[in-house]
């Protein structure tokens, strides 16, 4: 884990501007269950001049691609908080108690650490962070494992954790926390969105075949889209197969689909998964044949600017959900659209625009509590309406700490004007018709740490 210097070459997406530079932090001692100082909870920094967030994403591993662009958001919204660059979302986020003198006075300094995609590793990096870098709140992560393995130490720890990229229900069901937050959406909200643009674009009586990543998130996501086009158009799964985190080569995988009496695939996978195995069945010429008297279809429940560019020409004419596009036209998404831009030269991933967004608003929830304490910050997050930042009205819901929130349908742009035009807007799914009873997906936020 190591303090960040900005190395990131830019190019001329808009007006360059010069990056912030390392941000150092204080550690904080741990003594006998007690807080050092006599503060009343961990890593209080009253009497410091700056205070130290924890930024842990996946350098390497099948997400480290989203997780270079989560850094690269996480590091802007430190420059605004601090008062410098054009603000951003500072400028459009309603309400918004925010001053860019940092956080209630504070300047704000942050620590990485590289959760490999690895949930033992996410939890090690996360811990070392709370224990030797004093953070007050720690964020980031592409994997719903890791989000769920670091949501659980953020409880027994009493830190707050802004999740980034986690879109297994289980996060917020389950698994929920009292110290965990999800700006993000999840596999229920894609469902309920996707399922009746699929009834529209491809039909009734569908046979399915699903190759599902086998994880908290594979396995969510795959039920969702089941539950939701079997109600919604009466697609019948004829096998679902789990594969492993990290395969690189699907091909052992998508050659029964030839002969499964399937008419449609559905890749329940991200990152650089989705890319191999997406790229490796157009290459097998599934999306060329006729099944069932149907044109095959390949469906991506989930996926990103990212994954769409590291596809290449397969993603034409896919449809998936997204959390967020940086086409998006009201003022919040060109705001972070243009600082990003002039920051790092291209336009930021859903990855970045989900974390920036999350350290915003834990600044803003510590400004309106008027403390660090994480009791006080998280009461003030527990159903906050907010909007201005890119997904209309949102609401963080107090009884399961899941934002509720307008979510995209896209399809893979077939004639795209650039390399970062890739995905064309389909349907803005408005938030009621994904909001579902915090009573379906069971769990225990837990305690207050008092």
């Amino acid at each position: 884990m190591t303090n960040q210097k900005n190395g990131i070459s830019r190019r001329s997406f808009l007006k360059g501007s010069v990056a912030a530079g390392a941000a150092l932090s204080a550690p904080a001692l741990w003594v006998q269950g007690a807080y050092a100082g006599g503060h009343g909870f961990r890593n209080d920094p009253t009497n410091k001049a700056t205070v130290t967030l924890g930024f842990n994403v996946p350098q390497t591993g099948a997400y480290a691609d989203e997780g270079a662009d989560e850094l690269r958001a996480f590091k802007l919204a430190v420059k605004h908080l601090n008062g410098e660059g054009d603000g951003g979302m500072m400028q459009t986020m309603k309400p918004m108690n925010l001053k860019g003198n940092g956080i209630l006075g504070k300047k704000v300094d942050f620590v990485t650490g590289d959760t490999q995609t690895k949930s033992d590793a996410a939890r090690a990096s996360a811990k070392r962070m709370i224990e030797k870098d004093g953070v007050i709140m720690f964020s980031g992560g592409s994997s719903s494992g890791v989000a769920i393995a670091v949501q659980a130490l953020a409880q027994e720890m009493g830190t707050i954790f802004m999740a980034g990229l986690t879109h297994s229900n289980d996060t917020t069901g389950k698994d929920r926390r009292r110290y965990g937050f999800r700006h993000f959406f999840n596999a229920h909200m894609s469902g309920a969105a996707l399922a009746p643009v699929l009834q529209a674009e491809y039909g009734d009586e569908r046979q399915v075949y699903h190759l599902t990543a086998d994880y908290t998130w594979g396995w969510s996501q795959e039920e969702s889209i089941q539950k939701a086009t079997a109600a919604q158009a009466n697609w019948k799964t004829v096998n679902a197969v789990r594969t492993p985190l990290g395969a690189g080569d699907f091909s052992q995988y998508i050659t029964p689909v030839l002969n499964s009496g399937a008419d449609t695939l559905v890749l329940n996978h991200y990152g650089k998964d989705m890319v191999n195995s997406l790229t490796q069945a157009v290459q097998f010429g599934l999306l060329d044949k006729q099944v069932n008297g149907k044109d095959f279809q390949v469906v991506v429940p989930l996926f990103s600017r990212l994954m769409a560019q590291g596809a290449g020409e397969s993603i034409k004419g896919i449809i998936g959900s997204t959390g967020w596009n940086w086409s998006l036209q009201d003022a919040g998404s060109q705001a972070f659209t243009k600082s990003f831009g002039q920051e790092y030269g291209f336009p930021p991933s859903q990855a970045a625009h989900t974390c920036y967004c999350q350290t915003l608003l834990y600044a803003d929830a510590v400004e309106r509590a008027g403390t660090f304490d994480p009791v006080q910050v998280i009461k003030a997050l527990e159903d906050h309406e907010f909007e201005g930042m890119g997904n209309g009205p949102s609401l963080y819901r107090g009884a399961d700490h899941q934002v509720f929130k307008n979510v995209l349908v896209v399809r893979g742009n077939q004639n795209p004007s650039s390399q970062f035009d890739l995905l064309s807007v389909v349907d803005i799914v408005d938030r009621e018709q994904v909001t579902y009873s915090p009573d379906l997906y069971a769990g225990d936020l837990g305690p207050y740490k008092v």
